[in-house]
């Protein structure tokens, strides 16, 4: 059989040539150069990175006979026999199938002896985690002190499961996933040797699902080549490996824009139709809505992992969707994802959660809000322009009017008269100071959620709470789920100094779980229509309230 596969055919047998560990590469060869070699390595890392490879052109420098800056020559006698597996002192090992102590013991008894022709003899044994116990505990004294002529180069997916004590005898290396782009770069140069045609989306399929593997990668590109021949096309990949075409989730964040329902039942249908799998199409979800939050919060798509065609795609969302909206989004996903789970009627669970979430409603801030009446109106420089009065909550009442600019001060907290003139109408922001009473505390909670909204760290789970209780300035507030209080109780210090700033004192709070969600459900009809400043918004600006 005259056919192999990529993973062997383009195995590199260079440093240079290795992808994607140039941290590792750089050790070895600078070691090698300076005669610095330590008698025990252990490479550690993901499947398909590299680990035996590196291993192999170690094992090979160290035995070359005219090794050039660290790398071996791969022309000489000794490189020629350990490329043809004829060496005598490079003994590779298969930890999983030699894993006995019985093994062991005969691994230690020859390496007594001399290599035959090389400097060294090398043992590399992969999967090293595989041994037992007890082989592990036969090899520590041969390791921590072998022969000068000996050196192990051990490699393993799971350093977990390797003793200490052996670790500690071993110089370790950490390999890194390998990125999607240096893979894609890997595979576009194989097939341009290979003289295949293929496209920018087909490689980043066929990355994606290798997921920092490239010898995955390239198991990958063989398949698709006995299927498409050639000329390799997306289409035929997302057949042939039964994908998720993105196209979909464009599909879902546009029919969210438009507010098209009907785009939920169309697209869970299709899903059906492929037969593609309802949770990894929600975990594509998620991540497709997470690249848009990555558009939105840092301008570009550097820190995409896609084709360059949906790069630019996602470009298009920039202005169209707020951190906040995203936030909720990416929630809502993560909760349907984990429901999805426990639920028989996978089809049926979709559709009423796309429902959802094409209906979910915008939302704004009071500052964004404030900012456009700030700079509406008519324009020109004749016209009436909005001012805005403030006295950032001093714990006093405020004596400053609409036509005095207060001082302001960072550690005080009260809204003085806040007005707005737009077309004649003038919008007054009601007066908000703390009180110890919980009736106050509940007042002011909506102005608090809407002060914190834009701290992503806390400011989106808090937006169903109530405070219930006040014992000793100590404040109880209700949360529907305790795995939001653990993240709240994370954020506790910096939750803890908003809360100052805006009370104007320190207020010692406390998360109690609302498990039959009845108590923030019960007062959110209260607590909403008494917020003074929901009242003033409601009726003078014509808002509405929206959940």
């Amino acid at each position: 059989m005259n056919f192999v596969v990529t993973a062997r055919k383009w195995r590199p047998q260079v440093f240079d040539d290795v992808v994607g560990q140039g941290h590792i590469t750089k050790t070895l060869k600078n070691a090698i150069v300076n005669n610095r070699i330590a008698h025990a390595f252990i490479f550690a890392g993901p499947r398909g990175v590299g680990k035996t490879t590196t291993a192999r052109i170690l094992a090979k420098s160290l035995n070359c006979l005219n090794p050039k800056d660290g790398e071996p020559c791969n022309s000489c006698d000794m490189c020629k026999s350990f490329q043809s597996s004829q060496s005598l002192d490079i003994i590779e090992i298969d930890g999983a199938s030699n894993r006995r102590i019985e093994e062991i013991r005969a691994l230690r008894e020859s390496v007594k002896y001399a290599p035959s022709k090389g400097k060294f003899k090398i043992y590399i044994i992969d999967e090293v985690h595989m041994l037992t116990p007890e082989s592990f505990n036969a090899l520590l004294k041969t390791l921590e002190e072998p022969p000068p002529h000996t050196i192990f180069v051990f490699a393993t997916t799971d350093i977990h499961k390797v003793p200490l004590t052996i670790i500690s005898r071993c110089q370790r290396f950490d390999f890194r996933r390998i990125e999607l782009d240096a893979i894609k770069n890997q595979l576009k140069s194989i097939a341009d040797a290979e003289k295949i045609k293929i496209d920018d989306k087909s490689l980043t399929l066929i990355a994606k699902k290798a997921d920092g593997a490239l010898r995955d990668a390239q198991s990958l590109f063989d398949q698709v080549i006995s299927f498409c021949g050639t000329d390799i096309n997306s289409q035929s990949i997302f057949q042939m490996l039964n994908l998720i075409d993105e196209e979909i989730f464009f599909e879902l964040s546009d029919a969210i824009i438009q507010k098209k329902f009907v785009q939920a039942f169309e697209i869970s249908n299709k899903v059906y139709e492929n037969g593609w799998n309802y949770i990894d199409f929600v975990n594509g979800l998620i991540e497709h809505f997470r690249n848009i939050l990555t558009v939105v919060i840092t301008g570009g798509h550097k820190l995409i992992e896609s084709a360059e065609i949906y790069k630019k795609k996602y470009l298009d969302y920039k202005n169209q969707f707020s951190e906040g909206d995203l936030l909720r989004i990416l929630a809502f996903l993560n909760t349907t994802l984990t429901e999805l789970k426990n639920t028989q009627n996978h089809k049926l669970k979709t559709e009423i959660s796309l429902s959802h979430l094409i209906g979910l409603e915008r939302t704004s801030t009071i500052s964004a809000i404030l900012s456009k009446f700030d700079s509406g109106g008519s324009g020109g420089e004749n016209s009436s322009q909005k001012k805005i009065s403030s006295n950032l909550f001093s714990n006093s009442p405020s004596k400053s009017n609409n036509d005095e600019k207060p001082d302001v001060k960072a550690n005080d907290i009260n809204v003085s008269l806040l007005s707005i003139e737009k077309n004649n109408k003038k919008f007054e922001m009601p007066n908000v100071s703390l009180h110890t009473d919980l009736d106050s505390l509940i007042s002011q909670w909506s102005e608090f959620l809407n002060y914190v909204e834009k701290d992503f760290t806390f400011g989106p789970l808090l937006s169903n709470s109530l405070p219930i209780r006040l014992n000793d300035s100590k404040l109880e507030i209700a949360i529907n789920n305790q795995e939001d209080i653990e993240h709240l109780k994370n954020s506790k210090p910096k939750l803890d100094s908003r809360i100052k700033e805006f009370f104007g004192k320190k207020v010692d709070i406390d998360f109690v779980v609302d498990s039959n969600k009845s108590i923030v459900k019960e007062n959110q009809e209260e607590f909403i229509p008494n917020n003074s400043l929901s009242k003033a918004i409601i009726e003078q600006l014509g808002g509405k309230e929206v959940r």
